[in-house]
């Protein structure tokens, strides 16, 4: 290990990622030179693998953007009293990681300045951590951590508005406390994890191929998002070489996908300022991209066409068509944008600036309505993959930009396809080259550009080639810290609309 060059050390996995074991009196300071090096922190996740004496460790995974860089500090834990010095000095993202692994694994971050839990609700027994290897069961209820210590705002005209857990429509449940004076937000709080399905967990013991159904169901609207960054994950520890074609029948999906979610929130932006008429065309709008879904993969969330090492469609989808219906959402932007109420509405309101952003890790059109120039699909390209530029016209980070950033980014999507179509001519279906995997145990990482933002999946697979840890980090963890930060002065009538600009991920976030 150089000074320089933090992984320089490191034993290389491939050609991108390269691992280094570190020491707890070293993590801090080799941390704080990679993300000086411009990195990113994209996951932290721990470990205790059955079977496996002193298993217990965490592993941090960074990113490099064009470069395509990843580094992965690992650090081993004293399973009996295990404590790992806190890296939430350095980046926010890192210390929400650590709360998480703190309430799954009970490693202790030392040194953070907001150590409280994250995931653990008050029902949780005290002292039980669900992804330890002898966690067992639930004990009974009992010893229980008490309620949630949301923090109190005093002053003269405050009052508190509590909103959830259970909501209206077909929502995951998130629980909201405003502190408010007037209509005027001094305070928000969002309180997550009412649903934690053990996700990760569920992962385990499965081949590879068994985890493509459950990777596609991480979160209903990004199915395409999670099966390609599980399956990439697999054939970067396999050593897979996926074909050009395939890796262009993904992308097509991954477009796909974009557009019928882009075109969903176009309209609900539309709907929660008055404007139904226009939610009503972007529905049928929308209705028209999920049947070309089902004739493409036969399945209109796009399930089932992604595999290891390949890609299968039925057919591919008609370029005029998809110009078409760019067209119809060109026309309801501007009907949207022409209307001054709309865009009153729209301006100004729940602004995230760019420093915010960038404080916070925020990622996808969020990241980018702020002017923050983060996509995985430019960050951490494929070769042979050329995508649409986009140049977003407005990225102040208000509503209106977040609505403007989905409505450029139809435009290239629908452009992109086009592109990618036309390479195919009439190959609907490739696989990968086959290669001999290291012996042992592998590891591998897949990165995406979801519609939300870049997903992160990592897989530990055994000599057996059965799956022992898959980490999953969807943009939405990353995100949701900014609603709140966004919210700060605006009135509580535009949470629903500002709420809908964000769009963040229930299940993506409570795996």
């Amino acid at each position: 290990m150089t000074a320089g060059d933090p992984a320089a050390g490191g034993d290389a996995l491939g050609d991108k990622r390269v691992t280094l074991t570190v020491s707890a009196d070293d993590l801090v300071a080799t941390a704080r030179s990679l993300l000086d090096q411009g990195f990113r922190l994209a996951l932290v996740a721990g470990h205790d693998t059955e079977n496996i004496a002193d298993s217990l460790r965490v592993v941090y995974l960074f990113t490099q953007a064009v470069s395509d860089r990843r580094v992965e500090l690992h650090l081993r834990c004293d399973p009996l009293d295990p404590h790992v010095p806190s890296l939430a000095g350095l980046s926010f993202p890192a210390g929400r990681f650590e709360r998480e692994m703190r309430d799954l694994f009970g490693i202790v971050p030392d040194g953070h300045p907001m150590p409280g839990r994250l995931v653990r609700h008050f029902h949780w027994p005290t002292g039980w951590h669900p992804m330890r290897r002898n966690a067992g069961d639930p004990p009974p209820f009992g010893d229980v951590d008490g309620p949630y210590p949301f923090r109190t705002v005093e002053g003269p005209g405050v009052y508190e508005i509590p909103v959830g857990p259970v909501h209206a429509g077909m929502i995951g449940p998130g629980h909201f406390r405003f502190s408010v004076v007037g209509e005027t937000i001094l305070n928000l709080k969002a309180r997550l994890w009412f649903v934690h399905r053990g996700i990760e967990r569920l992962f385990q013991g499965r081949s590879p191929a068994q985890g493509i159904e459950l990777a596609e169901r991480i979160s209903g609207d990004t199915s395409v998002g999670h099966t390609l960054a599980f399956c990439r994950a697999v054939e970067d520890a396999h050593g897979l070489v996926v074909s050009l074609q395939a890796q262009r029948i993904r992308a097509v999906l991954l477009e796909l996908e974009r557009l019928y979610n882009h075109v969903t929130d176009i309209g609900a932006l539309c709907n929660d300022v008055g404007h139904g008429i226009l939610n009503n065309q972007a529905q049928r709008v929308r209705e028209d991209l999920l049947r070309i879904n089902d004739e493409v993969t036969g399945h209109r969330l796009l399930r089932g066409a992604i595999t290891l090492g390949g890609a299968a469609v039925l057919t591919l989808p008609d370029g005029d068509r998809l110009v078409a219906i760019a067209a119809d959402a060109a026309e309801i932007v501007a009907l949207a944008l022409g209307h001054s109420v709309v865009r009153d509405r729209f301006e100004g309101t729940a602004v995230l600036t760019r420093q915010q952003a960038l404080d916070l890790g925020t990622l996808g059109y969020v990241a980018r309505a702020s002017g923050v120039a983060v996509d995985a699909r430019h960050d951490h390209p494929v070769a042979g993959l050329a995508y649409r530029p986009v140049v977003h016209s407005r990225t102040v980070g208000d509503v209106l930009s977040r609505f403007l950033v989905r409505a450029e980014e139809i435009d290239a999507s629908v452009g992109s396809i086009a592109d990618l179509v036309q390479q195919l001519g009439a190959a609907t279906a490739d696989g990968a080259s086959s290669a001999s995997p290291p012996a042992g145990a592998i590891s591998g990482v897949g990165i995406v550009e979801g519609w939300r933002g870049t997903i992160v999946h990592r897989v530990e697979i055994d000599d057996s080639g059965v799956l022992t840890r898959v980490k999953i980090v969807d943009p939405s963890f990353f995100n949701w810290p900014a609603l709140p930060v966004a919210m700060a002065d605006t009135i509580v009538p535009d949470f629903p609309l500002a709420n809908k600009s964000f769009n963040l991920s229930y299940a993506g976030n409570d795996l």
